[in-house]
């Protein structure tokens, strides 16, 4: 299907579900104050669009990377220069299939072959893709080498290599290893199998999910009282709602079942809050209260025995150690217990982290992550690299509404880079979390680096809204596809 077809398509299911309600998609989008949204309007607006002026500044450009930020970005250059050179290393033919659908595949909404896509049906034009993976960087001389032997060098390099979930650190699941999202899961399904153990973060995971979720469900329908028990990792981790929305939506599953009663949902977050920004943590705290959702702070997963159906947590906490007579206060003291949870069903938010062969290398930190600049999203020390997605040390960027900012103004401080001019785009740390509070409800999480809401519509953005359920489950996927992929959304 193309994506013009998925995304007429996905607009004649959102006239259906309103029409059932007595409104037209106009008159919904005027309530909604997103009248302006031309793409939910079905105009030709994404299909005309072009970057104006392109540039005539020639230079080898090489993009690591070819998921959603590296396609994105290497369009959107393709588009803005008159005489492109770029080169896109990326070994999984299926980069850029859509990842935030994991979670609807994990609810049973959509299913595995509703999200995946051929990486060479979105490549543009001029673009080359070399079925690849950089293993070695040497930005001193500009050249980089592959699995494969081959050395490649660049004016201008662009880190778009996205994470690694890193079940290896997680005691009893070490065999797993390190993981892709979209790459090959076959050790985490045999060692999870009959488990009750799965995760969304991997799209074969998200598959197991379904399974257990509905194992979950026909076991508290029979009456049997079961414990659900969700995590999140003390590591910065890609769509932080992530495994807020699993949660929700397995409560929706019980609740259709009228199961509910059967059940104990409780999540175990490594931090001290929900959510990052205020007013959206105590809307999560209310909808939690109202779906009798059970939570415990500073809980960090730390192992899992699958046979006894264990899961130990690192529980920690301050507290208040010696005086300290010269600077006239106490010291602080992390204190540490482990905590041992029975679970029927476990989801696994696992730890995440930058690939080794870059966030070890020199262009990598001490935290792994690529330094760069966080408005110009340029290198901290190579001025000819920049940097955008997962692997890039930008505070709460680990999203793809974070990329549909990123990649616009780092196409043009690479192009103003290129002229020798100073980078004026600024990317201001927008970020958006359509967090799925229950089927049929999305609450729109839109903040950036100030912490609080920065709403697009005039809406309470606290709110939990079935527009944006519409917006989320039929309209997000093709427009990523056939707008954000093009470079133009």
């Amino acid at each position: 299907m193309s994506n013009n077809t998925e995304l007429k398509e996905a607009l004649n299911i959102i006239d259906k579900e309103l029409k059932n309600k007595g409104l037209s998609r106009r008159e919904a989008l005027k309530l909604a104050g997103i009248g302006s949204a031309s793409f939910l309007m079905g105009s030709s607006e994404l299909e005309a669009a072009t970057v104006a002026n392109a540039s005539d500044v020639k230079a080898k450009i090489l993009i690591i990377g070819g998921g959603l930020a590296g396609i994105a970005t290497a369009a959107r250059l393709s588009s803005s220069l008159s005489n492109p050179d770029i080169t896109v290393i990326e070994p999984n033919p299926k980069s850029v299939s859509y990842q935030p659908g994991n979670t609807l595949i994990a609810a049973g909404i959509y299913t595995k072959d509703d999200v995946m896509y051929d990486t060479k049906d979105f490549v543009p034009n001029g673009v080359t893709v070399i079925k690849d993976k950089a293993i070695e960087f040497d930005p001193e001389n500009n050249k980089v080498k592959t699995e494969n032997g081959e050395t490649l060098d660049y004016d201008y390099m662009v880190i778009a290599a996205g994470l690694k979930l890193d079940f290896a650190k997680i005691q009893g699941l070490e065999e797993i290893g390190e993981l892709t999202t979209l790459g090959d899961s076959s050790k985490l399904i045999s060692k999870l199998k009959d488990s009750g153990v799965c995760s969304i973060y991997s799209t074969d995971g998200a598959v197991a999910t379904w399974e257990n979720m509905q194992k979950l469900v026909q076991d508290a329908k029979a009456g049997k009282k079961v414990n659900a028990v969700f995590t999140h990792p003390n590591t910065p981790i890609k769509c932080g709602g992530a495994p807020k929305k699993i949660m929700y939506l397995t409560n929706s599953r019980l609740e259709e079942a009228g199961a509910r009663q059967n059940a104990e949902l409780t999540f175990y977050p490594n931090g001290g809050n929900m959510f990052g920004v205020k007013e959206y943590h105590e809307a999560i705290l209310k909808q939690f209260e109202v779906r009798d959702f059970k939570w415990h702070y500073n809980h960090n997963l730390v192992g899992v025995d699958l046979e006894k159906k264990i899961a130990t947590f690192d529980n920690f906490w301050d507290e208040k150690g010696e005086y300290d007579a010269d600077l006239g206060e106490y010291d602080i003291v992390t204190k540490h217990k482990n905590v041992e949870v029975a679970y029927d069903f476990l989801h696994i938010t696992p730890p995440m982290k930058a690939p080794d062969e870059i966030g070890k290398s020199a262009i990598g930190s001490g935290k792994g992550w690529v330094p760069v600049n966080k408005e110009t999203l340029q290198h901290i020390k190579y001025k000819n690299i920049f940097s955008l997605g997962d692997i890039a040390a930008v505070p709460m960027g680990k999203t793809g509404g974070s990329v549909r900012k990123q990649y616009k103004v780092l196409v043009d401080n690479l192009i103003s880079a290129m002229e020798g001019k100073e980078l004026k785009a600024k990317y201001e740390g927008y970020t958006v979390c359509p967090l799925i509070t229950d089927i049929g409800k999305v609450m729109l999480a839109e903040f950036d680096w100030s912490k609080k809401p920065t709403p697009s519509f005039p809406l309470d953005p606290t709110v939990e809204r079935y527009v944006w359920w519409l917006l989320k489950v039929y309209m997000l996927k093709p427009m990523t596809q056939y707008g954000l992929l093009a470079g133009r959304a």
